[in-house]
């Protein structure tokens, strides 16, 4: 499973999102929008942060830690 989380580099929830990740036991990447502007423009990402699992934007926003575990735990 490819996890990514797509932020700005100035997203506050980024590392929210990153940390609960790690929390949950999932691994990820963080990619930058202003590094990554072609993915940007293929997932149509204009906000930040988002996140991607497997080429797919599950999240266009900081979710909850519930709402992580439901995706990652089922």
């Amino acid at each position: 499973m490819d996890v990514l989380i797509v932020a700005t580099k100035n997203c506050t929830h980024c590392n929210t999102m990153s940390k609960e990740l790690d929390d949950i036991g999932v691994t990820h990447r963080v990619v930058y929008a202003e590094d990554a502007a072609e993915l940007c423009q293929q997932l149509e990402i204009r906000h930040s942060p988002n996140l991607v699992v497997d080429g797919e934007v599950i999240f266009r926003k900081q979710p909850t830690e519930q709402e992580l575990l439901t995706v990652f735990n089922g």
